[in-house]
């Protein structure tokens, strides 16, 4: 997993899962890459094959979380794999999802 800074911008990236084995850690890790000046997390998922429930409760996690801090999460570049899951579940209606 890779988290930078660019500029207002939290960018993580680099994940090809996403589920019970790795998901506190990584919402534990992105929360405390977040600073006050934070106003939109970016979560690429161009590399995700897999995503499970743990997974998108460490998203969800990571929206309630943005939100009450007036910051706003993204989903960029969802696999075929993770959009599906995201369509199913309905999450696509919440989360701001950029496909290109």
């Amino acid at each position: 997993m890779k988290i930078q800074h660019q500029g207002t911008t939290l960018l993580v990236g680099g994940l090809t899962e996403l589920n019970a084995a790795n998901a506190l850690g990584f919402r534990d890790a992105v929360r405390g890459a977040l600073t006050p000046q934070t106003t939109h997390l970016d979560v690429d998922l161009s590399e995700t094959k897999f995503l499970d429930s743990s997974g998108l409760g460490a998203l969800i996690a990571l929206h309630k979380t943005v939100v009450a801090n007036h910051a706003v999460l993204r989903i960029l570049h969802p696999t075929p794999t993770a959009q599906q899951i995201l369509e199913l579940t309905r999450l696509h209606r919440v989360f701001e999802i950029v496909k290109t």
